[in-house]
């Protein structure tokens, strides 16, 4: 364990393709699963799709300045699997990498760092049609996939996440069905859950065998769960969803095998090193956390669980999310001391309020602005008391496609008039650039400051 930063700590921002680069049929990309998905009846609010978004595509030079502007050091974005490889393996789209090319150029000329996620819940419809993440066979896919997109790319881009929020991926998408590709069942949750993990790993060892420069790390969404009630039933269900949703990506990762309670429901998927194989260092762990969950058996639903709103009294979010700086603190400080934890960047945390524009056109954002402060010196906190942390990005750099909810959630610093694709920069967007220039020396300094 490391016993502080040796690195300069960067501020960023972070988006993911689907909800901002639009130009879903342009340019030789392939639909992925959130295009299938979208275009169900009944699964995205008001029948949106990513198909337009906030055309990044067109519009990143644009955005870029924005950054620029911002002075963020570093910027975190995620490859579209099915605009640079179509079928999801064999044949590149040179086009679709011509894409990242310009954008990674562009970010490099404003002197933004980026972080690069290959996985961001798109998965390429084709491979979905031949079993997505419930086929052991992904492992190979994904690897091969993310060896070709760094040997592309990786003159450029030193910083890869392999995975975003898998826990969000195995359980929205195939244990609740609110996300793609809408599954409701156990088993395939659970062959999901693993295939992740060893897709990682399979990933991680031919990465690093291609070029030892690059630095590896994956994103974890952490968010722990409480009862809802006083029944030992739901503290049971509680204990389960920490598995479930924590343990059984960061156990596999750290320790090389599945929680004690949930170990005998994955056995039947895992063969003979498979652990070995997913357990492979990496140069960082990415974190994201916007809430702790509150839940309550339900014996009926497929985890044996429901998720239910917060407590009346409890401070919340536009998406009836708990405001618990104090937690993410406390998550932090508990990765810190329960794993061997790499070095820490914060690769997610934002909030939704409901955006309201004055008649200046201005948006005035204090809630979100009084959520960042507290949720940024929370961290700061951690940083202080030991724990290795390297970044913080927020989420989001511009109001997007929030995935089943459509464009309704606004978690962006920059506003975007997605009639006219006009941006405008929130109040939060010039708080968090002050913020920045007041707090450049924070690896140094240890935490702290104002």
């Amino acid at each position: 364990m490391s016993n502080g930063p040796v690195e300069p700590f960067v501020w960023g921002a972070a988006t993911a393709s689907y909800q901002i680069e639009g130009a879903a049929a342009e340019g030789g990309r392939a639909p992925s699963i959130w295009d299938a998905f979208a275009r169900t009846p009944n699964k995205v609010e008001r029948s949106e799709t990513g198909d337009v978004a906030c055309d990044h595509y067109h519009r990143f030079k644009e955005d870029v300045a924005l950054m620029r502007d911002l002075r963020i050091q570093a910027y975190r974005f995620s490859i579209s699997w099915s605009r640079v490889l179509p079928e999801g393996r064999g044949r590149q789209n040179a086009a679709g990498f011509d894409f990242y090319d310009r954008l990674v150029d562009e970010l490099l000329a404003a002197g933004i760092t980026p972080f690069a996620t290959l996985f961001h819940w798109d998965l390429p419809q084709a491979l979905q049609e031949r079993g997505g993440f419930t086929s052991r066979d992904v492992a190979g896919w994904f690897s091969d996939y993310a060896v070709q997109t760094a040997d592309r790319l990786g003159d450029r881009i030193r910083n890869w996440i392999l995975l975003n929020e898998p826990s969000v991926y195995a359980c929205l998408g195939h244990a609740l069905g609110i996300h793609a590709p809408g599954v409701t069942d156990l088993r395939a949750f659970l062959a999901v859950t693993h295939h992740l993990n060893l897709a990682q790993g399979l990933a991680l060892q031919g990465l690093r065998s291609t070029d030892s420069a690059w630095r590896l790390g994956t994103t974890m969404t952490i968010q722990r769960a409480l009862p809802a009630d006083a029944s030992k039933a739901s503290a049971t269900m509680a204990e389960r969803h920490n598995d479930l949703w924590n343990g059984c990506f960061l156990e596999p990762l750290f320790l090389g095998t599945y929680p004690d309670r949930v170990r005998a429901e994955f056995e039947p998927f895992i063969r003979p090193g498979d652990l070995q194989s997913i357990r492979q260092p990496v140069d960082f762990l990415g974190v994201n956390h916007y809430c702790r969950m509150y839940l309550r058996a339900r014996p009926d639903a497929v985890l044996g669980y429901e998720h239910v709103s917060p407590p009346a009294h409890v401070p919340k979010t536009s998406f009836d999310w708990e405001i618990n700086p104090q937690e993410f603190r406390d998550i932090l400080l508990w990765l810190h001391d329960a794993y061997p934890c790499p070095p820490i960047y914060i690769t997610e945390n934002g909030a939704y309020f409901e955006d309201t524009s004055s008649e200046d056109g201005k948006v005035h954002d204090n809630r979100r602005i009084e959520f960042l402060d507290s949720y940024i010196h929370a961290m700061l906190e951690a940083l202080s008391r030991g724990v290795d942390i390297r970044g913080y990005f927020v989420w989001s750099l511009m109001d997007n496609f929030e995935w089943a909810c459509g464009y309704r959630p606004t978690f962006g610093i920059i506003k975007v008039d997605f009639a006219t694709q006009r941006r405008i920069p929130k109040d939060s967007y010039y708080w968090y650039r002050d913020f920045i220039q007041r707090h450049r020396d924070v690896a140094r300094s240890g935490g702290g400051g104002d």
